[in-house]
């Protein structure tokens, strides 16, 4: 069972990062050992699938619910277990380097972290069981909270941690739904079997419904707008982890599922119209905010969003072309954003400085990291020999294919043309644009931390000169799986003077005029405060203040302090929903009283019951009180014991013997005879609640007597209580086997009480200890 293997060694590795870290003198090197060797893996079983074959596993997880633990390895989810687990080996190595200068124990908990999403990263692409791929799917989410939170001494780091986790786990509750849906509609949660009955699906009356719902899981995860807002403020977390999580894989779960929806949903056609709407604004406003940005992980960030959005426009274009470019981009953009990132964190910690308005001629003093920029970067401007020229060309070929329109094109050149602008940015600025002082560097280049952006800017620079080793094994199969037939497509570095080339010339070139505004821009509308509410997460806080109002005014008025407003309260609620259930439930009332079978010792017992109760609610003594309401509770086990049930009896004396000991002991530190705080009014409520109260228990009595007794259930206690519980009490058996959890409940209650009596009983003394 190798894929379950995977996951299992991806877990352990994190358990044993943990504890190994601190003691390694590499701890980088050592642990990338874990993800390079899965990669091997992941790769020699990629080698045994052929067309639109697929590997299965299983693991019975909930047999009686029908679900179980299915992993499916496929052409798609066989390129995202390469970019997790490859990119995973260099992130690791680079993460070592990063935090070689930080406590070792810091530095293992980052380790570890890691490893962990790497394990949750890879159970999400590779279930096929959608209850599993949920837990995994939020398991990613829990962990990148953790990781975008790691310096918590940093308020902006928790801030932007608890924004990404209320925005992707949110949409997971959608997502979820949309889960639970699609389970009622077809009676299984299998992926590929949804997929293949994609017909039903959307013929079933909940398909919009899911659809919404899927749409909001999917956006919230990849950052569509209008949640498009979390991922730049996810920034906060540590180079590796933006490099990881906010790049090359986390963010692009979203993108991942929507895909495998793709086919399920090809006969719906507003799945694709809501795609590539929100896919398109998503791109523009990407690159719109990654003008106004100074901060380098910042405008990479941005780009990201831009390049999400671009992903999901082309899943909603369909089609052989579209899933093709679809699989093209997600590995071109894998490659080269995490390189930039990478690169960007060498810079960071190199000269202790974020934004790219104050690096200068970083070139010499950190030349491999500049020599990997400027390959990661011709990438990202789609210029040839890069990889990234060969996804633009996919990229403009299906919008040309599914006849997108003038204005939909236009808009895809005018966003691609930012992705131009930040290459540039990225690639120059820092290293080889000089303003005054050239930046002062801590450190220059070291192994660990330039082997990840030259490995993945070479990697670009491989598949941009010899694409056929990245059609044939990587997005051929990626795209077939997608398409669920086997496809044709052709890679090319040069294919002629195109339509599609010259979309491609005139992105650069409106790419290199953007580039040159940048300053002005940025400097005049980075921070105009229409444009940063419109575009950036105001909206997002105006939602997150207004609930924290309205719980701070819902607390004001139903957590008031009063304790008779809340018993009353509860009151009246019960007595309202018993009001309802006898209007329109209650058989006909009979009340039939045969003098004959009356007995004189309840009737007695219920005198002195009565009495007690009156006494209670006429005195001012607390203490009379408290005696007139034990009468009331010893009368009731009384009347347990006179018709015929001791144990019941001794439990309410019990009862009744604590609570008068104790409330008189709590008594003893107050006055006896507090004066009245309530008015009038509020006592003709507490009569009308508590008269009310009566007269609907004693309705409810008399219609339960006017109901037939049904003996099923009292005869499979007493036939069951010996065979499945071996006892012969069946009340006890009910209380101890039958009812185990609502036993347990009591028991709870009970100690919780003795502890709140423990507080309040203890004395303290001079010196403030308890005795």
């Amino acid at each position: 069972m190798p894929l379950i293997a995977c996951i299992a060694v991806a877990i352990a590795s994190a358990l044993v990062a943990r504890v190994t870290a601190p003691h390694l003198r590499h701890p980088g090197w050592a642990l990338a050992t874990v993800p390079a060797a899965l990669f091997c893996v992941f790769l020699g079983l990629g080698l045994r699938l052929e067309g639109v074959a697929s590997l299965t596993e299983r693991v019975e997880w909930v047999p009686a619910l029908g679900v179980a633990l299915d992993f499916r390895l496929d052409g798609f989810s066989l390129l995202f277990c390469l970019l997790i687990t490859g990119i995973g080996a260099l992130v690791t190595i680079y993460a070592g380097a990063y935090f070689a200068d930080k406590p070792r124990d810091k530095g293992a908990r980052f380790l570890a972290l890691t490893l962990l999403f790497m394990a949750a990263m890879l159970g999400t692409v590779l279930s096929d069981n959608l209850i599993g791929l949920y837990v995994f799917w939020e398991l990613t989410s829990l962990v990148s909270f953790l990781l975008i939170g790691f310096d918590s001494h940093q308020s902006a780091a928790r801030k932007a941690a608890l924004q990404s986790l209320i925005a992707t786990a949110g949409g997971g509750l959608c997502l979820f739904g949309a889960i639970l849906l699609i389970g009622s509609a077809l009676g299984t949660f299998s992926l590929s079997e949804v997929v293949a009955r994609g017909d039903e699906l959307t013929a079933s009356p909940l398909a919009p419904a899911i659809l919404v719902l899927l749409c909001l899981g999917t956006f919230t995860k990849s950052a569509q707008v209008p949640f498009h807002f979390w991922l730049p403020n996810a920034m906060q977390a540590p180079t590796p982890a933006s490099a990881y999580l906010h790049s090359a894989t986390m963010v692009k779960l979203g993108v991942y599922l929507l895909a495998r929806f793709d086919q399920a949903f090809a006969g719906m056609p507003a799945f694709g119209m809501t795609l590539v709407v929100f896919g398109t604004a998503t791109l523009l406003v990407g690159g719109l905010r990654a003008m106004m940005q100074s901060g380098f992980k910042g405008v990479l960030a941005q780009s990201t969003v831009g390049s999400l959005g671009l992903l999901v426009l082309l899943i909603g274009l369909g089609g052989e072309t579209a899933a093709v470019a679809t699989v093209g981009f997600i590995l071109a953009h894998a490659l080269y954003k995490a390189a930039l990132f990478f690169c960007a964190g060498n810079v960071i910690h190199a000269t202790g400085r974020t934004q790219i308005t104050q690096m200068a001629g970083l070139g010499r003093k950190l030349p491999m990291t500049a020599l990997a920029a400027a390959a990661a970067a011709l990438s990202m401007a789609g210029l040839p020999p890069m990889v990234g020229f060969i996804a633009k060309e996919l990229v403009f070929e299906a919008q040309l294919a599914d006849a997108a329109g003038t204005v939909a094109i236009a808009l895809a050149v005018v966003g691609n043309a930012a992705f131009v602008m930040v290459a540039l940015l990225s690639a120059i600025n820092p290293f080889w644009k000089r303003r005054g002082v050239p930046s002062e560097v801590h450190h220059a280049d070291t192994p660990g931390l330039v082997v990840g952006p030259l490995v993945l800017s070479a990697l670009g620079l491989l598949f941009g000169l010899a694409p056929g080793l990245m059609a044939n094994s990587l997005v051929v199969p990626a795209a077939s799986a997608l398409a669920g037939r086997p496809i044709e497509a052709s890679f090319y570095l040069w294919h002629g003077f195109t339509p599609m080339l010259a979309l491609s010339a005139a992105v650069v070139a409106l790419g290199a005029v953007l580039y040159a505004i940048w300053p002005r821009v940025h400097w005049r509308f980075g921070e105009w405060p229409p444009l940063v509410a419109l575009l950036g997460d105001r909206g997002y806080y105006g939602v997150f203040n207004g609930i924290l109002n309205l719980a701070e005014r819902s607390t004001r008025i139903l957590q008031n302090g009063d304790q008779r407003a809340y018993t009353a309260t509860v009151v009246a609620a019960t007595l309202a929903i018993l009001t309802l259930g006898l209007v329109f439930n209650a058989p006909g009332l009979a009340v039939d009283i045969d003098l004959a079978d009356l007995r004189i010792a309840p009737v007695a017992v219920l005198a002195f019951m009565m009495i007690g109760a009156v006494a209670a609610t006429r005195t001012r003594s607390l203490l009379t009180a408290l005696v007139s309401v034990g009468i009331v509770g010893f009368g009731s086990a009384l009347v347990f014991l006179l018709n015929g049930a001791p144990d019941l009896a001794l439990t309410q004396f019990s009862v009744e013997v604590l609570v008068v000991v104790i409330l008189t002991a709590l008594l003893l530190r107050i006055p006896l005879r507090p004066a009245s705080t309530r008015t009038t009014a509020e006592r003709r409520l507490d009569l009308a609640l508590a008269g009310g109260f009566g007269i609907v228990v004693f309705v409810a009595l008399i219609a339960m007597t006017a109901v037939q007794f049904d003996p099923r259930l009292s005869a499979f206690f007493a036939a069951a209580s010996y065979p499945e519980a071996w006892g012969r009490n069946v009340v006890n058996v009910i209380l101890v086997d039958f009812r185990a959890i609502d036993t347990l409940g009591e028991i709870a209650v009970v100690c919780f009480a003795a502890l709140g009596a423990w507080s309040l009983l203890r004395r303290t003394g001079k010196t403030g200890g308890a005795r």
